[in-house]
C-alpha cells in the first residue's frame, strides 16, 4: 500500500467517522422516498400478528420458531434462524407503532432503512478486510472504503414488487449483511498461523446456524472459502501456508457445521417437494439455471433497476427528488475530498483482490437466484433488472466490483497524485448521480404504489389501527376498510370467509386489542 500525501496530520478516526456517517446517510437519501410505501403480501399482516404477539411475548418466538420445522419443511423450507429475526424485526416494527404513534407502514421502512445501512456498514467492513495487508481498522481506512457507501447507497432502488427494497427489506438486507461480516472474519483470520480452539468451536456453530438462517446465508460458506483464497494470493502466501493457516482452517470448520445441517435439509425437502406442491419460492431447478444467469448477474445495474422502478403511470426517473437528494448529497462528496488525502490508497493488485471478492459474490449470488424456478420463469420473458431477495446482495456486490473497478482505473501505482484524486472525485460524483436518479425512481416507484386500490386500503388500515377511534363512526369506517379488503381479492374469493380475510381479521384484531384494547371491526366473525 503506498504512502499517504504528507498533507497536515488529520487523526484517521475523524475519516472513520466520515465513511460511517455517508454509510448512514446515502441510503437513508436514496430510501426515503418509500418511507410511507404500503405493506405488500405477508407484510400485510405479520407487521401485527407477529409484532404485536412477540413485543409482548418475546419468550414465545425461538420456542414457536423451532415447533414450526415440520410444517416449513413440508411446504419446501427451514428457516427457523431466518424466521426468529424476521418476526423479532415485526415487533421492532410494532414497537414503534407503539411507542411513537407511527402508521405501521412508516415503522416497518424505518426498520427497513436501519438495515440497510447495516448492509452498507457491512460492505464497508468487507471492502477494508480483503484489502488491507496489515490489520485491518488499525490505522487509516482505505480508499476504496471511503467510496463504497456511495456505490452501495445508490444500489438501494425499488426495482419492482418483488425487489428487497421493497417487500422483506430489514430481513433480506440483514440477511445480505450477515453473509459479508462472514466472508469478512474469514478475510481476517488468512494470514494468521493459529485460530484457537473457541474461535474454531464458534466457527462450526456459525457454520450450523448459516444452514439454519434462510437460502441465502448458505452461500456465505462458499464466499468465505474464495475470500481466504484472495487474501492469501494478496499476502502472497504460497500454497503449503494458505491450506496449514487459520483462514483455511476456519473455512473448513464453516463447511463441517454447516454441511451436517444444510445436507439432511436439502434431501428432506427434495423428497417432500419432488411432485412440485411447495412453496415455489424455494423451488430449485438446476436445469434452467444456466438461462437465467446472465438476467440475475445484472439485476444490479442502476439503469435496468431504475426501469423496473418506474414502469408505473407516475413513472417520469427525473423527478425534484433528484435536485434533492443532489443537495443533500454533494456535501458529503465535499468531506470525501476533504478525507481523501489521508486515506490509504489500495495498488492495482489491492483492487484486484477486491473485484475478485465483488465478482464472486455476484456470481454466487445470481446463481442462487437462477436457480429459482420463478425468477427464471422471469427471465425467460425478458423482465430484466427485476429485483428478488438476490437484490439485497447483488446490489452490495454490485458496490463492491464498481469500485474496485474505480480505484484499478485510478490506482497511484500507474498515476500521479493529482490525476489520481481528480480521477476518483469524478467517479464519486458518477456514484453520486446514480443514487440521486435512484432516489427518484424510488419516489415514482411510490407514487405508482400509492395509486392502487388494495395497497391504498393497507395505507388506510395502519392509519386507522395507529389512530384508534372508539365511536360507532371510528368502527363504521373500519369495517368499510374491511369490506374494500375482501373487495379487492379475486372474485372467486370474495364470498364466504377465505384464508385471507382471516389472516386479516386475526392480524389487524391482535394489533387494536393490543393497543386499544377493541377489535378492529365489530362486524367481524
Amino acid at each position: 500500500m503506498t504512502h499517504r500525501d504528507p498533507a497536515e496530520p488529520r487523526p484517521w478516526r475523524t475519516v472513520w467517522r466520515g465513511i460511517a456517517l455517508r454509510c448512514v446517510l446515502v441510503p437513508l437519501v436514496v430510501l426515503s422516498p418509500l418511507v410511507a410505501l404500503q405493506p405488500s403480501a405477508d407484510h400485510r399482516f405479520n407487521v401485527y400478528a407477529n409484532g404485536a404477539r412477540y413485543l409482548y411475548r418475546p419468550w414465545e418466538l425461538a420456542g414457536e420458531a423451532i415447533r414450526s420445522v415440520p410444517q416449513y419443511l413440508a411446504l419446501g423450507n427451514f428457516r427457523p434462524l431466518g424466521r426468529m429475526v424476521e418476526w423479532l424485526l415485526d415487533a421492532v416494527t410494532f414497537a414503534l407503532t407503539d411507542l411513537f404513534g407511527l402508521p405501521a407502514n412508516i415503522s416497518l421502512r424505518l426498520v427497513s432503512f436501519a438495515a440497510a445501512i447495516v448492509l452498507t456498514l457491512a460492505t464497508v467492513v468487507l471492502a477494508e478486510c480483503v484489502v488491507s495487508r496489515g490489520r485491518p481498522f488499525a490505522g487509516p481506512p482505505s480508499a476504496a472504503a471511503a467510496v463504497l457507501p456511495f456505490a452501495v447507497g445508490g444500489s438501494f432502488v425499488a426495482a419492482g414488487r418483488t425487489s428487497t427494497t421493497v417487500l422483506f427489506g430489514g430481513l433480506y438486507f440483514v440477511t445480505a449483511a450477515l453473509v459479508l461480516l462472514v466472508a469478512a472474519a474469514a478475510a481476517r483470520t488468512a494470514g494468521r498461523n493459529r485460530l484457537g480452539a473457541r474461535l474454531g468451536v464458534a466457527t462450526v456453530l456459525l457454520g450450523a446456524a448459516l444452514a439454519a438462517f434462510n437460502e441465502m446465508t448458505c452461500l456465505a460458506v462458499p464466499l468465505a472459502t474464495v475470500v481466504v483464497l484472495i487474501r492469501a494470493r494478496l499476502l502472497g502466501l504460497s500454497g503449503r501456508e494458505t491450506v496449514r493457516g487459520a483462514g483455511a482452517r476456519f473455512a473448513a470448520l464453516l463447511w463441517a457445521g454447516f454441511l451436517p445441517v444444510a445436507v439432511p435439509v436439502r434431501a428432506i425437502i427434495a423428497a417432500q417437494c419432488a411432485d412440485g406442491s411447495c412453496y415455489s419460492g424455494s423451488d430449485v431447478a438446476p436445469a434452467g439455471a444456466l438461462g437465467a444467469l446472465p438476467n440475475r448477474l445484472t439485476s444490479w445495474l442502476p439503469p435496468m433497476t431504475w426501469q423496473r422502478a418506474t414502469e408505473g403511470p407516475y413513472g417520469h426517473t427525473v423527478t425534484a427528488a433528484l435536485l434533492v437528494a443532489l443537495v443533500v448529497l454533494l456535501p458529503l462528496v465535499r468531506r470525501f475530498w476533504r478525507d481523501l488525502p489521508h486515506c490509504d490508497t489500495p495498488d492495482r493488485r489491492q483492487a484486484g483482490a477486491l473485484a475478485a471478492t465483488g465478482f464472486a459474490t455476484l456470481l454466487l449470488t445470481a446463481t442462487m437466484g437462477a436457480l429459482n424456478l420463478q425468477v427464471q420463469r422471469l427471465a425467460a420473458a425478458g423482465w430484466w433488472g427485476l429485483g428478488w431477495r438476490d437484490s439485497a446482495l447483488a446490489g452490495a456486490a454490485g458496490g463492491l466490483l464498481t469500485v474496485a473497478l474505480l480505484t484499478g482505473l485510478f490506482a497511484r501505482s500507474h498515476r500521479t497524485a493529482r490525476t489520481h484524486r481528480l480521477g476518483t472525485l469524478a467517479g464519486v460524483l458518477l456514484l453520486v448521480i446514480v443514487a440521486a436518479v435512484a432516489t427518484s425512481a424510488n419516489r415514482d416507484y411510490r407514487a405508482s404504489a400509492a395509486a392502487e386500490k388494495p395497497p391504498f386500503v393497507h395505507d388506510r388500515v395502519a392509519q386507522e389501527i395507529v389512530d384508534f377511534d372508539r365511536s360507532a363512526a371510528g368502527d363504521a369506517r373500519r369495517c368499510a376498510l374491511r369490506d374494500q379488503f375482501r373487495s379487492a381479492l379475486p372474485r372467486d374469493r370474495r364470498t364466504g370467509y377465505p384464508p385471507e380475510m382471516r389472516r386479516f381479521d386475526q392480524a389487524v384484531d391482535t394489533a387494536t386489542r393490543r393497543l386499544a384494547g377493541r377489535p378492529f371491526c365489530t362486524e367481524a366473525p
